[in-house]
């Protein structure tokens, strides 16, 4: 009875932490919305657009991982009586392993932003040369689009029918997008916006230059996928060799991972394998 309340007191905390973080981060936005709100008090446009600023396109939940871990490793010792050590141990590979699937959800989120913004700008260059507007090509690109790039195509092109100035949209744009990609659209877009200029053409090499990033990633992911997955091959095979000599010898396991020696070796050998994952993640990041 006092394990099973202990264990309910363990994830009602880690629940209470994780509201917390998640409630820090509301009040953090919504205070950066007021600052803009009141220092850009110039209109009935721009207030209309701090107030209804969306979200970032590209949000990041680097702490959820590690309180996941912090919590896993307090319930080990806990509820399931696992010496701290080992506890301690299985939270920070548990945090390591949370922080590259953060890591990778990102990525991919990046790509497929990347990806939606070169076909809205192939959308465009095709409306432009058409004899459409430049106003009205991002319009047509915002109704094509999907998210993660819509809402953000759609927020410059409602600032723009409220009156609001264009490059400003666009620089704000890039300020909630912080990428290469989306920084080389919107500086080309306000700099015709302001100058003119071949549009079309312009546009055309903007997107063939975001393709051409977009290729060299994939051909950097994939020459470095051999080298995670040879990482992992060798994990895999130490935890099937540890497994198989508790089969054939359970008690001389047992000994050896409750002696001091034993629970050292097996302590550094897991955090050294956590570090290892997310060392070898780390430099095969593609990075411009």
């Amino acid at each position: 009875m006092i394990e099973l309340l202990s264990g309910l007191a363990i994830l009602a905390v880690g629940g209470i932490i994780i509201l917390v973080v998640a409630r820090g981060q509301i009040d953090q936005r919504s205070r950066q919305r007021l600052a803009d709100y009141q220092s850009r008090q110039t209109g009935a446009a721009e207030e209309l657009a701090a107030i209804t600023r969306p979200r970032p396109a590209l949000p990041r939940y680097r702490m959820i991982p590690w309180l996941l871990g912090i919590l896993l490793a307090a319930l080990l010792f806990v509820w399931f009586r696992w010496p701290p050590g080992f506890a301690l141990a299985s939270g920070i590979v548990f945090g390591l392993l949370g922080w590259q699937v953060e890591e990778w959800l990102h990525a991919r989120t990046v790509g497929r932003l990347e990806e939606q913004l070169a076909d809205a700008i192939d959308l465009m260059v095709a409306a432009v040369k058409a004899g459409s507007s430049l106003q009205g090509a991002l319009e047509s690109a915002a109704s094509s689009s999907n998210p993660p790039l819509r809402p953000q195509l759609d927020e410059v092109v409602g600032r723009i029918r409220f009156g609001d100035d264009p490059a400003e949209a666009l620089t704000d744009m890039e300020a909630r997008i912080p990428l290469e990609t989306v920084r080389l659209f919107t500086i080309t877009l306000a700099v015709n916006w302001q100058v003119g200029g071949r549009l079309a053409q312009t546009l055309a090499n903007v997107g063939r230059t975001i393709r051409d990033r977009i290729e060299l990633s994939r051909r950097m992911h994939a020459m470095t996928t051999q080298a995670r997955v040879s990482v992992f091959s060798i994990m895999g095979v130490t935890y099937f060799l540890a497994a198989l000599m508790w089969r054939n010898d359970p008690s001389r396991m047992e000994g050896f991972l409750t002696s001091t020696v034993g629970q050292a070796a097996t302590i550094g050998a897991v955090v050294l394998q956590g570090i290892g994952i997310a060392w070898i993640s780390r430099m095969s990041r593609v990075k411009f």
